[in-house]
């Protein structure tokens, strides 16, 4: 038994959790995000508490992760989720345009990116920019999209990297003549 998926979920106030079959949905102040989950767990409602239990023995593998998608649903919902990018190096910068983040990095075009329904994109500054949304799983991949465009490159450290990520940085060339 997974020591994660064993411990149940406490239910905020203002959030509802409503488990049909195996599809789970939650309604919050923030939004409403569903989700089906597969039959080898079972899903029930406890004294306001999401429980979630195996249904056979060979399931096991799956126990935490229902657990853990059910909880950041849950988080979501109440509270969103958010990553933070920076953009750095000379000339490189983020400006947003309507429902559009433009990219300067340095190509001979600037980068657009359209919002996906359920995110929204700050740029605070024109070197930084946060993703923001109910739904975990798509925020960080809307981030690692951006990021994408210009990963960071070793030598200089030039590109977008999420805030707090640490580049390996790499020595130059020797120089030396022979």
């Amino acid at each position: 038994m997974s020591r994660i998926g064993k411990n149940p979920i406490e239910i905020p106030q203002g959030v509802e959790v409503k488990i049909d079959n195996h599809v789970v949905t939650v309604k919050g102040p923030k939004g409403t995000l569903t989700q089906e989950f597969l039959k080898d767990v079972n899903i029930a409602m406890e004294d306001n508490k999401v429980v979630v239990t195996l249904a056979n023995e060979k399931a096991s593998n799956i126990h935490g992760l229902t657990r853990t998608l059910i909880n950041n649903m849950v988080i979501g919902v109440t509270n969103g989720f958010e990553k933070a990018l920076e953009i750095n190096g000379i000339g490189y910068r983020a400006q947003k345009q309507g429902n559009k983040l433009v990219l300067t990095l340095g190509y001979s075009h600037p980068v657009e990116v359209v919002e996906p329904e359920g995110i929204t994109i700050d740029v605070p500054a024109q070197n930084s920019i946060i993703v923001k949304g109910i739904d975990k799983q798509l925020v960080g991949q809307v981030a690692a999209n951006i990021r994408e465009y210009k990963l960071p490159e070793p030598y200089k450290g030039k590109g977008i990297k999420y805030v707090g990520e640490h580049i390996r940085r790499k020595e130059g060339k020797a120089g030396g003549k022979k």
